[in-house]
Formats: C-alpha cells, sequence, structure tokens
C-alpha cells in the first residue's frame, strides 16, 4: 500500500513550514535516513530524512510551497511492486459532521516531535482502532524476520503507527505499555472550569488598510519567523506580569581587565567581548541568587540547576536566543568561542531547535546600537531577561569627588510568578558584583 509522506513537525511549537527545497524526485529510491528535503521552520532551515525504504512515486507539495500545515502529506512513497496508477487521488477536504467518527491514519510518517501540535488535539482519538494494526512496509518486513508479532508493539510513529525503530528496538513477546489505560478516565474528567477572557484584539487588517488607502504603501508578507516573533510575545506581555528593575554598574575595571586578557589572548586569536563579560555574570549570579534561576511551568515553578543564559542575536527579519548551557562552568575564552558560533549560524538559520529552546534567563544588549536604556519583553517560559544599554562616560561621586565613570545601565525584566522584587533585586546585585570586580569572575 503507499505510504504518504508527511509534513514532520521538526520542533514542539511547529505549527507550518516551508517545503524549502526537495532532494530527491518521483522514481528516485530512498532508503531509511536519507535526506529527501530541506524545511524551513520559523528559526530555521533543517534537512527531512526519510524513515521507510522505497519509490517516491509522486511530490503532492512543490519547493517553494509556505505555510504547509503539519501531517499534511507532501509526497507517495511507494514498495516493491506498487506503481504510481496505485497512487488514490486526494479527496477534497469536506467538514466533519459533529456526530462523526474520525478516520483512524492508517498510513503515513513524519508527524509531531516530542509534542502535539496545533490543531491536532483529536490525535488520541485518531488512533487505530479495534484488531488492525499500522505499520510502514519497511517495519513489517524487519519484524517478519524477528519473528515479532506487531500487535504487541507499541508505535512511536504518526497517530501509533509503527515504524522501523519500533521493531528493531522490540523483541519477540514484547507488549504494549498500558498507559492507554487510563485515557477513559481522563476523558471522564468534569471540563466544568470557565474559559479564560479573550484578549483584546487590536484593528481589523481591513480595517488599516481603509485608515491608509489614499496613501502610498507597500505590503509585507509575515513570514513563519515574524508570525511566531508576534503571536510569542504578544502572548508574553498578555500573560506574564512584568515589573521591572533598573542598576547601573561601573565598567571601568572590566574595561581594563579586558584589555589586559585580550592583549595576552591575541595570539591565541581570541577577543572577548564585553557582552561575553555579561553572560559569565549573569549565569555566576544565577547560582548565586539559586531561586532566580527558574521558569513558569503552567501550574508550578521549576527551578534549573545548571546556569543556561539565552543571548539575543539580531538577525534580518527577525532573531534568535540561541543558549549557552552551563554557562557558569565555562571560562571566558570558551563562552566567547560558543557565543560567535551560534550567532554565526544563527545568522545563516542553521541552528538546531535544541541550540535556541530551554535556558531560564536572557539577556538583550543593544548597547552597540548607542541604546542607553531599554525594557525587554519576557520570552515565555523564562523568568527574566536582562536589558543591557551602552556604556557612557558619566559623573559620579566617590568620596565626596565627582568623578567621570564609564557607566552601563540594565533593566531587569522580571516574571513576578516567578520572582518576587526582592529576590529580582538579589539577583541583579549579583551581577552587578561581577561587572564592577571582574576578576572574581575567573576564580
Amino acid at each position: 500500500m503507499p505510504t504518504e509522506i508527511l509534513m514532520p513537525a521538526l520542533s514542539p511549537t511547529m505549527e507550518e513550514g516551508t517545503l524549502a527545497k526537495w532532494l530527491v524526485k518521483e522514481g528516485d529510491t530512498v532508503k531509511s535516513g536519507d535526506v529527501i528535503a530541506e524545511i524551513e521552520t520559523d528559526k530555521a532551515t533543517m534537512e527531512f530524512e526519510a524513515v521507510d525504504e522505497g519509490r517516491i512515486g509522486k511530490i503532492l507539495i512543490a519547493e517553494g510551497t509556505s505555510a504547509v500545515k503539519v501531517n499534511t502529506a507532501i509526497a507517495v512513497l511507494l514498495e516493491d511492486g506498487e506503481e504510481a496508477g496505485d497512487i488514490e487521488a486526494p479527496k477534497p477536504a469536506s467538514a466533519p459532521k459533529a456526530d462523526a467518527e474520525p478516520e483512524p491514519a492508517e498510513k503515513g510518517y513524519g508527524g509531531p516531535i516530542g509534542a502535539p501540535v496545533a490543531g491536532d488535539a483529536k490525535a488520541a482519538d485518531d488512533a487505530p482502532k479495534g484488531d488492525r494494526v499500522f505499520a510502514s512496509p519497511l517495519a513489517r518486513r524487519i519484524a517478519k524476520d524477528k519473528g515479532l508479532d506487531l500487535s504487541q508493539i507499541q508505535g512511536s510513529g504518526p497517530r501509533g503507527r509503527i515504524v522501523k525503530a519500533d521493531v528493531e528496538n522490540a523483541t519477540a513477546g514484547a507488549a504494549k505499555p498500558a498507559a492507554a489505560a487510563a485515557q477513559p478516565e481522563a476523558k471522564a474528567a468534569p471540563t466544568a472550569a470557565a474559559a479564560p477572557a479573550q484578549a483584546p484584539k487590536g484593528l481589523s487588517t481591513e480595517a488599516v488598510l481603509k485608515m491608509y488607502a489614499d496613501r502610498e504603501t507597500e505590503e509585507v508578507a509575515l513570514d513563519g519567523m515574524r508570525r511566531t516573533i508576534a503571536a510569542r510575545l504578544s502572548e508574553a506581555k498578555q500573560t506574564i506580569p512584568h515589573f521591572y528593575l533598573r542598576r547601573s554598574a561601573k565598567l571601568d575595571a572590566l574595561m581594563e581587565f579586558r584589555a589586559t586578557l585580550n592583549k595576552q589572548l591575541e595570539g591565541r586569536g581570541i577577543k572577548l567581548s564585553v557582552n561575553d563579560f555579561i553572560i559569565k555574570a549573569s549565569a555566576l549570579a544565577l547560582q548565586q541568587v539559586p531561586d532566580a534561576n527558574a521558569v513558569w511551568a503552567g501550574d508550578r515553578i521549576l527551578k534549573l540547576k545548571p546556569s543556561d543564559v539565552a543571548v539575543a542575536v539580531a538577525i534580518e527579519g527577525g532573531l534568535f536566543t540561541p543558549v549557552l548551557k552551563d554557562a557558569h562552568q565555562k571560562t571566558l575564552s570558551a563562552l566567547s568561542a560558543q557565543m560567535k558560533d551560534l550567532a554565526g549560524r544563527a545568522k545563516s538559520k542553521k541552528l538546531a531547535p535544541h541550540e535556541y529552546q530551554g535556558g531560564s534567563f536572557a539577556i538583550s544588549n543593544l548597547g552597540m546600537f548607542g541604546i542607553e536604556n531599554f525594557d525587554a519583553v519576557i520570552n515565555p517560559p523564562h523568568g527574566a531577561i536582562l536589558a543591557v544599554g551602552a556604556g557612557i562616560p558619566t559623573p559620579v561621586v566617590e568620596k565626596g569627588e565627582v568623578v567621570v565613570r564609564n557607566v552601563m545601565s540594565m533593566t531587569l525584566s522580571v516574571d513576578h510568578r516567578v520572582i518576587d522584587g526582592a529576590l529580582g533585586a538579589q539577583l541583579l546585585e549579583a551581577i552587578v558584583a561581577h561587572l564592577e570586580n571582574p576578576m572574581g569572575m575567573l576564580a
């Protein structure tokens, strides 16, 4: 039976993507692990591998097509003995009846990774029912060779479909886990909780277009990244109770120390930036104030042991926040090298999802653009984000004398559900202490 190749979810939050490029054509033979296409997500361009072997019978979605929903059939894979004529013509979509039972998915791969996709809330109901077993042709062949009963294997593919990895990891007589046993009880749980109030919406597209109908304008279509930024930051400002803490740090000692280190490291081709020191100071501060090293997890607070620090990187049309994991354990030179690598690959959209997801704390530095101070929006589920401004020569009073110091302004945006005012103040105080006494960061 021909197998549908589905648009994959290449990250837990991906709902749609652009089929950037096909690396195979109709008639090509592929095997498990072959890269068959390049998919553009909201953040990166990623390779998509085949999980079955066979022959590409038909390409359903042309390369360059954008806004392809996850789980949409993008191609059809044929096994030995099948011809293109065996492929059924796609049926036109029709609205399902209210009481209609969803059809079980009987073929296809490339579904969600790690989490259900929005719009696919009935995935559990779509799972195979009764005695019918859904498996890829390759999985059936391997199971036959190993003498395995497919009905006793739990599928990890889309909607419970058994794929190659499932049978390779199975042993004869292996039974399905009984995790689904509690499902009827879960369905029976009351749903009397009141729906949350709808957030106010801005002007409609039609209203804005009408407002500027007599002016010369240019419309810019939203790509996946811009849509994601708009959705996540709107969510952040509507759902996260932000508050702001502001402090300044004198950078004179840091700038002198940095110049000394860079002169010593010149032979190794290493040049430390002020931002490298800010990353290290933040990572150490999170270890000193561990209760602030936390994220909001819906109905609980999740405290992290390591300091995983995200750093905003501006790219054309948007931004990335790559995460430097275990930053408190790394040297300044190691952080500098890793940050340069992540920023370079971010600008070419070559980061993998695990490189820009996670972390508990973020840094956004606009000082290099001359911005003196600003307030950053928290990137959920982070507990805080540090907005860093430029270092500016400023008159300050020291021991009754007016002197000029290089002063940098910082604003800590804090999620009040995770971090209270006094705790946030302790965190910012620790960051400032490290920046004003940089030699201690080497201890």
